[in-house]
């Protein structure tokens, strides 16, 4: 049997430095190396995506940029100080915070509710669930011009139907009037994404152990004490998750409103989002709008951040 002693190779000589570089290709292409290049591509082109439009926004908002001009002077912080200072600008921040407490409440009752109701053995359930789901995998578009043809004066069904109930026509301009065009708006979010808090509730009822409600029965514990008292703590992560969730959802609500009541009766249902779109795509005023675009960015991150915070501590 031939023994091969293997040579021994001085640190700092020439033949040490062969001997790792052999080691150095290993590690870029049999090691981690090959999977750094491997994700590199996507992780470029995806901060491509991300960071450049924000960058670019920031860049543009310190510009006099409109489409009647073909200069583009820096003016600073100007277009800062010019939305501050628009009041337009917070009764839409107003209006869509009025959306989003009202609707994204009642979805987390009515969703709670649902999933109550459907957590235990229920004949048909295997049906009833995949139904109730289906007005959250419509396009909001849709949603919206199928509300608008249901709350229409003169053909839709809704004045129809309470007609035959009060025995007398029923001509309500549910779109225009002031007092029920909010009511009409909260009404179509609330159908379409109640059910995906029902989902999110349902997976936390179903997730928690029988055998605490067995022993809170045997304790003497009322329907209403086991609810309050395990039920509703022990949802809780899922549901402020999902309330988050909504609330970012509801904040920048805009198809519902460009098909329901394009920001009218006059400026009465015009969110933070549209009047936006209303500066950039109509106005063309592009260094104002990124200006107010970038204020709503910080503030919406802000206030995530400070949930969140406040959410992790607890």
């Amino acid at each position: 049997m031939q023994i091969i002693d293997t040579p021994v190779v001085p640190t700092g000589s020439k033949k040490s430095v062969e001997a790792v570089a052999p080691q150095r290709g290993k590690f870029i292409w049999g090691g981690r190396g090959i999977r750094y290049l491997l994700v590199a591509p996507s992780v470029i082109l995806i901060l491509s995506f991300t960071i450049f439009p924000i960058l670019y926004l920031f860049w543009i908002s310190f510009l006099d940029w409109t489409f009647q001009r073909r200069e583009r002077p820096f003016i600073g912080l100007g277009n800062y100080i010019q939305v501050l200072q628009d009041t337009r600008m917070w009764e839409a921040l107003g209006h869509t915070l009025f959306i989003m407490v009202v609707a994204v409440s009642a979805e987390l009752i009515l969703g709670l509710l649902l999933a109550q109701v459907l957590v235990g053995k229920l004949p048909g359930k295997q049906i009833l669930i995949p139904l109730l789901i289906l007005p959250t995998i419509m396009c909001p578009v849709v949603v919206g011009y199928g509300w608008r043809m249901l709350w229409d004066t003169q053909y839709g069904p809704i004045n129809e139907v309470l007609g035959w109930i009060l025995g007398h026509p029923v001509n309500l301009v549910w779109l225009i009037n002031p007092k029920t065009v909010y009511f009409s708006l909260i009404v179509a979010e609330v159908w379409q994404w109640t059910p995906f808090m029902f989902l999110a509730l349902l997976a936390g009822l179903s997730a928690i152990n029988p055998e605490l409600y067995e022993a809170a029965a045997l304790d003497g514990a009322t329907a209403w004490q086991t609810f309050w008292h395990m039920t509703l703590p022990l949802i809780r992560p899922i549901m402020i998750i999902a309330l988050i969730i909504r609330s970012l959802d509801v904040f920048k609500i805009f198809d519902l409103i460009f098909a329901l009541t394009v920001g009218g009766p006059g400026t009465f249902t015009e969110t933070i989002t549209f009047y936006i779109y209303t500066l950039g795509f109509k106005n063309f005023r592009l260094g104002y709008t990124a200006a107010m675009a970038f204020i709503v960015l910080i503030l919406v991150s802000t206030a995530t951040t400070l949930f969140l915070r406040r959410f992790s501590e607890e």
